[in-house]
């Protein structure tokens, strides 16, 4: 590894002779040492003996002369420099039930540290993740039924369905007269809300909601991809909680599958929901709870042309969702037994120690007395001799106690007995020297002897092997009452492998000018990176927007994403702001902001692009395997190049409110081998409003906004994918 980003500070040669001076020095000694040899020629062999050992000494002087790479990893340690251990992996697991939860049996509870893991094969170990949290799943009482019309953000002007016409049995069915669920003439923002039980545990439930209606097939809408979006509030925003189009049984209220099945009269179909997993109780317009409602998307040539009706509405608990880790649970693990003695270190059976968690402590035993709780600190600079502190590595599991330090006073009132005895004159003897008092101090307490050590829990884990893809997580390693099966219905994200050297190198001079403080906004953003290894990039404007609130420092952060191939690209999703990175850069900032301020975690706009382009490429490349090859290099650096992580002008990700000009392509598509000329160039640009729109760019440059980033990715639906058409072929569709 060289060190040439270093600064290049003026050097001075312990010793700068070189070869000649070397041989010269030698010559000018022989008449001195040696009178009889008065040949010096170079043919002498003599001569040649003197150059032979001047090269040896020239050699070990040129390495004399350099602070070796292994000084400056010395330097690293003294600084107290620490290799940050894997990031784990996170999603969210689905836990189904065997049957629907009803009032008869008691409330299902998949307790926190529930272990699930994949398939385990000849050649893959099986990778496990754990629940993060206890997941409650209750009954989902229905008590209020209101329609909007034309709704805003929040509900204002609602009116209640639920009335005289409608009742409700023992099991929290609703039936009653027919109901408008929309306008008589549906438009676009129609809202219908379901209000919920704000006692019963919900958060993180998936529940099966029965429809019962007039069939809708004759309002014109397409049953596979209805004007209609099912969303919950989760205290901040309107979350959808619709995963796929095949959980809506209705097929957008029509009930198409059900009508094709030749049944007449009132049709009735499930819609499979997945409510967030914190799924707050709020109170809008006087209604309180926990809000559910349908908003209506229609468009001009996608539309209702008249309202669903409803008649019977029930809702049932089928499972739950929680988050959960790739990590694994050590429980009460012996440590090993002190000898008494300061600065002794163990080391844990594991490597990679995540990190600390409430319940997750060393606890020391002495003998014959009770357990003690110790506490783990990130150094001794501010223990005491009583304080119980300990330090833990989390990349190598050792665990370390205090030293104790020989205080240099001791060493200075020696030398003024000295000195005492040779200018006055006074006898000295061993007995005045041992009076001297001999100053000691304990970093940090010692475990007594034989004392035992055991630690309580920790768990392990972390890396790129657990960005696990969807539905890979279905073994359940321990048996759960009522749960009948479990899987991920999202894939593992922001798993990220321990530091090496290399990173550690560039991350201390960041380190040293920031001091462990966040002030300026390269503070923010360094000690963001230091939070966790899965944090990708960080951006902190320089400008903090005009509506943030004083005291509060906004930061964006673009998690870390596995890129095994950037032949489909990354979607926007998988970019997502998990809650526990959430929680644990904020955790991390929280201790490091100046009084008076705090941080707030953001995810940038993302702003996708698709690119069609028509070239003209070279001979060698317009048939077979050569033009196949050609197109996926092509769309492989496109993806690669509008890319948060990987792209940019300098390949480090695309900055933060960073335009896109047309000329970026045309240079990266002229200088792919095999390209001849470009024949036609069109930029497509996609933003998230009400669903993502895609609009073809006229001016040349897409401009992300301040607080943009520019990304592309494949997506069918979207029509968000790179096409690229050479001469003499249709475009693919």
């Amino acid at each position: 590894m060289d060190f040439d980003f270093l600064t290049q500070l003026p050097k001075s040669d312990l010793d700068d002779r070189t070869f000649k001076d070397l041989v010269d020095e030698c010559l000018l000694r022989l008449p001195r040492y040696c009178p009889e040899w008065t040949n010096h020629n170079p043919s002498d062999p003599g001569v040649t003996i003197i150059e032979l050992f001047a090269w040896l000494t020239d050699q070990m002087l040129l390495r004399f002369n350099q602070v070796p790479r292994r000084n400056y990893v010395a330097f690293l340690e003294i600084l107290g420099i620490q290799l940050q251990p894997p990031a784990p992996a996170h999603t969210v697991l689905t836990f189904y039930l065997t049957r629907p939860q009803d009032a008869l049996r008691s409330v299902p509870v998949v307790p926190m540290g529930i272990e699930v893991s994949t398939e385990h094969s000849e050649n893959e170990p099986a990778i496990i993740f754990s629940t993060d949290q206890e997941l409650r799943i209750g009954l989902p009482w229905i008590r209020h039924f209101l329609t909007e019309e034309r709704a805003g953000a929040l509900p204002e002007q609602v009116q209640n369905r639920l009335t005289n016409q409608w009742t409700r049995d023992e099991l929290g069915r609703w039936t009653g007269r027919q109901q408008s669920v929309f306008q008589m003439m549906p438009q676009a923002g129609d809202c219908f809300y379901l209000v919920f039980d704000a006692i019963e545990p919900l958060d993180g439930n998936v529940i099966s909601l029965t429809i019962e209606g007039e069939p809708a097939g004759s309002t014109g809408i397409n049953p596979n991809r209805p004007p209609r979006q099912w969303e919950a509030w989760n205290g901040a925003e309107w979350q959808p909680v619709l995963l796929r189009e095949e959980d809506d049984g209705t097929r957008g209220f029509s009930f198409d599958d059900v009508e094709r099945r030749g049944l007449s009269g009132l049709r009735e179909a499930e819609v499979l929901l997945h409510l967030p997993l914190t799924w707050v109780s709020t109170t809008f317009a006087g209604y309180y709870g926990r809000w559910l409602r349908c908003r209506c998307q229609q468009s001009e040539s996608d539309r209702f042309s008249r309202s669903p009706q409803l008649t019977t509405l029930v809702a049932q608990s089928v499972g739950g969702r929680t988050q959960a880790s790739e990590c694994s649970r050590v429980l009460n693990e012996l440590v090993g037994e002190s000898n008494g003695t300061p600065g002794q270190s163990f080391f844990l059976q594991s490597q990679g120690i995540l990190a600390r968690h409430e319940g997750e402590y060393l606890q020391v035993t002495p003998t014959g007395e009770l357990p003690q709780r110790w506490q783990e600190v990130e150094n001794f600079a501010n223990s005491g001799a009583s304080d119980r502190h300990y330090t833990l590595d989390s990349r190598t599991g050792r665990v370390q106690f205090g030293p104790l330090i020989r205080e240099p006073k001791h060493l200075q009132e020696e030398v003024q007995l000295r000195r005492q005895v040779q200018w006055q004159g006074h006898s000295f003897n061993q007995a005045q020297l041992e009076r001297v008092e001999t100053l000691e101090r304990h970093y940090g307490a010692v475990p007594p002897q034989n004392a035992l050590l055991h630690m309580v829990s920790y768990r392990t884990g972390g890396g790129d092997r657990g960005n696990v893809p969807r539905h890979a997580l279905r073994v359940l390693k321990t048996a759960l009452p009522y749960v009948q099966q479990v899987t991920n219905l999202e894939p593992g994200r922001e798993g990220a492998d321990a530091e090496s050297l290399e990173e550690a190198v560039l991350r201390v001079p960041r380190m040293l000018r920031t001091r462990n403080r966040a002030v300026t906004p390269e503070d923010y953003e360094t000690l963001t990176l230091q939070a966790s290894r899965a944090v990708g990039r960080v951006y902190c404007p320089r400008q903090q927007p005009e509506n943030h609130l004083p005291g509060v420092v906004t930061v964006y952060v673009v998690p870390r994403v596995n890129l095994p191939d950037l032949e489909q690209g990354i979607a926007p999703e998988q970019f997502r702001l998990s809650v526990p990175l959430r929680n644990e850069i904020e955790l991390f900032l929280g201790d490091r902001c100046m009084l008076g301020t705090q941080s707030f975690l953001q995810e940038p706009d993302y702003v996708g692009v698709s690119v069609q382009a028509v070239l003209g490429v070279d001979a060698d490349f317009q048939q077979g395997a050569a033009r196949l090859e050609l197109r996926r290099q092509l769309t492989q650096a496109l993806y690669q190049l509008l890319n948060p992580l990987t792209g940019g002008r300098q390949g480090t990700g695309w900055g933060m409110g960073v335009p896109l000009y047309q000329s970026d392509l045309v240079r990266l598509i002229q200088n792919t081998l095999g390209v001849q000329y470009l024949e036609t160039l069109q930029l497509f640009e996609l933003r998230q409003e009400t669903g993502w729109q895609r609009q073809l760019v006229t001016g040349g440059v897409i401009d992300p906004g301040l607080t943009g980033v520019i990304c592309s990715w494949a997506d069918v639906q979207r029509q968000s994918a790179h096409r690229i058409q050479f001469l003499g072929e249709e475009l693919e569709p």
